[in-house]
């Protein structure tokens, strides 16, 4: 692909510029009916932004912003997330974000039955399922026997986008496959290529036109590039991390070996001094073997 003027919509500056501001919501929108495919009366029409879930113990990590979170006109509250590289748990921080905006709606007095639904929807720059094929996953709750949806307030759905197989834009065959394209290569797409994307689609266009790096101030770009360099600085330290574990790794089997070769040389010629019939108490003293040890080893050689 040829080099892009659109910047990364992975990197969290960019996509929350995209996803998570007043001007753009009409993208967001789109994006929402599409990846749920909602059409019609289903269609969602307007959302309102909602102040982002944070838990104050480990927000400086990072870790636990959300970074999209807002209603539709019927109550539903949706949370949009980017995940840029796997960390532990994340499946069950997805519960929690969905668990804490659930309960966030109910104030004392109020009926449990006005709880409105929650709805997930994480893009990932990595392979969360390791055992699905698919790059996209709906969860929701089902009775185990009957497969019926009675607890319908928590829906998932999980893109990863390692999972995408298709990398050139003339192979995508319907909307959400450009979106995950979007995701996955706008900051590769070339001019031309991106006119063979869109079609008629604006809204796909007015989200490239977002991350085109002219269309951004300065001030805006300093802050797309320290986010980059945050997760460049997160994956270099994870990295030597892993480097590290595996040095330490060679150096204790070395270790391990030698020992392991030194005892092993004892025994041979504690074998040798037991042909001669040489007694215990000197074979102690010539291979530093245990007087427990050398009586273990006459058991095993019959002797």
């Amino acid at each position: 692909m040829a080099l892009s003027k659109f910047l990364d919509p992975k990197n969290d500056v960019a996509f929350r510029r995209i996803f998570g501001t007043e001007k753009n919501k009409d993208i967001l929108i789109h994006f929402l009916n599409d990846i749920l495919s909602f059409t019609g009366k289903n269609a969602i029409q307007d959302i309102e932004f909602l102040s982002t879930i944070q838990d104050p113990d480990i927000a400086a990590k990072k870790q636990s912003i959300v970074d999209v979170l807002c209603k539709d006109s019927t109550g539903v509250q949706w949370i949009i997330e980017m995940q840029v590289a796997k960390t532990k748990g994340f499946e069950k921080r997805a519960q929690y974000y969905a668990a804490k905006a659930y309960s966030r709606q109910a104030d004392k007095g109020d009926q449990y039955h006005d709880l409105k639904e929650i709805i997930f929807i994480a893009i990932a720059d990595c392979v969360l399922f390791p055992n699905k094929s698919e790059y996209k996953s709906k969860h929701t709750i089902r009775d185990e026997d009957t497969n019926e949806h009675d607890l319908k307030d928590f829906y998932f759905i999980f893109i990863e986008l390692p999972k995408f197989s298709k990398t050139k834009e003339d192979q995508l065959l319907n909307i959400v496959e450009k979106w995950v394209y979007f995701f996955k290569y706008a900051d590769k797409t070339s001019e031309e290529e991106l006119e063979r994307i869109i079609g008629s689609d604006v809204i796909i266009k007015k989200a490239y036109e977002e991350l085109n790096r002219f269309n951004w101030s300065e001030r805006e770009f300093i802050a797309y590039e320290q986010e980059t360099k945050r997760i460049r600085d997160e994956q270099a330290v994870l990295a030597q991390k892993l480097d590290d574990a595996r040095e330490e790794g060679k150096i204790e089997g070395k270790i391990e070996g030698k020992i392991e070769g030194k005892i092993e040389g004892k025994i041979e010629v504690a074998k040798a001094m037991l042909t001669n019939n040489v007694d215990v108490n000197t074979i102690v003293k010539c291979t530093g073997l245990s007087v427990d040890e050398i009586q273990e080893l006459i058991q095993v050689e019959g002797k």
